[in-house]
């Protein structure tokens, strides 16, 4: 059964980001109305679009972790901390990338990253 969530986590991430991406984020940023952070609109339609695609990411991570809770191991901590680990390192990624490093959440995401990693390797 969890594999059969961690398919449709994959699936809803795909269809969220690339739908989500056509329908409803491009035709926002059309508008002439948004807040305008930083000076500019930019800022805002950056932090906007890492976060609709943080979601798939988070989403993904999930899955992996219904993927290991099906085959359960000697070490499944480590595992799920790993995975945590990785989805965070991605998030602080994305934040990263898309902002310019302006948006500072990729500060706290490689944070976590690194502690979900250092957790996994010493507990």
């Amino acid at each position: 059964m969890f594999i059969v969530g961690a398919i449709l986590l994959i699936l809803i991430g795909l269809f969220h980001s690339y739908l989500g991406e056509r329908y409803i984020l491009i035709r926002l940023f059309r508008r002439d109305n948004l807040p305008k952070l930083l000076g500019s609109d930019w800022f805002t339609k950056r932090v906007i679009r890492f976060a609709w695609h943080l979601t798939t990411i988070a989403w993904w991570g999930f899955a992996l972790i219904l993927v290991v809770l099906s085959m359960p191991s000697v070490n499944i901590y480590s595992q799920i901390t790993s995975i945590i680990g990785v989805v965070f390192f991605l998030s602080g990624c994305v934040s990263f990338v898309f902002s310019h490093g302006k948006h500072l959440s990729w500060v706290v995401f490689f944070t976590i990253a690194a502690t979900s990693f250092f957790g996994s390797a010493y507990n």
